[in-house]
């Protein structure tokens, strides 16, 4: 048994589960399996909201996210956040690791448990992926610094995971995690907090991982030009986007 009897989970395209789509075109993700995972170790229901919005920078997941989260009263917060800033061309680390500080102890403050969350390493098959990797790399022993130090506090780092790192928990953009992907986060996220992790949330369905796609022409036109053409007209793959489940509810059964 555990403690959680709701759980809110706040961040960007990493939390809301983009690159593990469902038939429907909605989808899933490590933050949704964890609930998962929380409802078939308890014996009454777990109440779950999922708050994340693809392309949000930490600012807002730090500001309005959490703000609606903490309303919600959950026994448990994810956050995450910090990806879309390490991939701008400038990002003070130092900030970005004092700014979730701050956010973890408002959150604690409140009688909420928090689970500070990396995201994965893509940087593998990434244009660039080499000066990322330093930021990631310091970004995430800046939160270690001071989050495996706290009461009240889980971390879990998937950034240095190198099953991560490997080409089939990739979705074919090279920058989302597939299924394989969010089923090992969720995984880790699952061990971390004592839960045991129901077998079926570990298998991937057959067909459903997307290969990472080779490089070339065809990459850079579906998936880098787009991305630079929104920075340029300063834009986000998220403006507009309401969160996918920002009231709690009990949780559906996902997996089957």
């Amino acid at each position: 048994m555990h403690p959680y009897r709701s759980v809110v989970s706040i961040g960007d395209s990493f939390t809301e589960g983009v690159g593990d789509e469902l038939d429907d075109g909605t989808v899933r993700g490590w933050a949704d399996l964890v609930a998962h995972g929380l409802q078939a170790a308890a014996e009454e229901p777990v109440l779950y909201a999922n708050l994340a919005v693809r392309g949000k920078l930490l600012g807002p997941i730090l500001g309005e996210q959490l703000d609606a989260a903490l309303a919600l009263g959950p026994d448990l917060l994810t956050v995450n956040g910090g990806g879309n800033d390490l991939l701008r061309a400038r990002v003070g680390i130092r900030e970005l690791s004092e700014s979730t500080r701050r956010a973890t102890a408002r959150a604690t403050a409140a009688g909420t448990h928090v689970l500070v969350v990396t995201g994965a390493d893509p940087t593998a098959r990434l244009p660039l992926g080499r000066a990322v990797r330093r930021r990631g790399d310091a970004l995430a022993d800046a939160v270690r610094a001071w989050a495996t130090d706290l009461t009240a506090v889980t971390f879990v780092d998937n950034w240095h995971d190198d099953r991560l790192r490997e080409a089939d928990c990739w979705s074919g953009d090279r920058l989302h995690l597939g299924p394989a992907g969010h089923r090992r986060v969720a995984g880790n996220v699952l061990r971390a907090l004592g839960v045991a992790v129901p077998e079926d949330l570990l298998r991937v369905p057959h067909g459903a991982g997307t290969p990472t796609s080779s490089g070339g022409p065809g990459y850079y036109a579906r998936h880098v030009l787009p991305w630079v053409g929104r920075r340029l007209r300063g834009r986000s793959s998220g403006d507009g986007r309401e969160p996918k489940q920002a009231t709690l509810a009990p949780v559906r059964v996902l997996l089957g």
